[in-house]
């Protein structure tokens, strides 16, 4: 068994978790300027900080993948 690549089921399950990572970011960063209240508003910040650091940790695990997809290195805008 190769250690340094993952396997198609991890590869899938990692890509998964790095889409519903990139959307919580997007959602956190559209939703705080809709909040007045500035508690709730650096909850969001924090949430997008440690989000966001979270994506950079996955996309290096997502680099043992044996098969990719390209990965933005910043969400794409959900408005145009």
């Amino acid at each position: 068994m190769n250690a340094t690549t993952l396997a198609p089921h991890e590869s899938m399950e990692l890509h998964e978790a790095l889409n519903f990572k990139t959307l919580c970011v997007a959602k956190s960063k559209l939703m705080q300027g809709l909040v007045f209240d500035q508690e709730l508003k650096a909850l969001m910040q924090k949430d997008v900080i440690q989000s966001t650091q979270q994506i950079a940790e996955l996309q290096a695990i997502y680099a043992r993948v044996p098969f990719q997809a390209p990965v933005p290195n910043s969400p794409t805008p959900i408005t145009h």
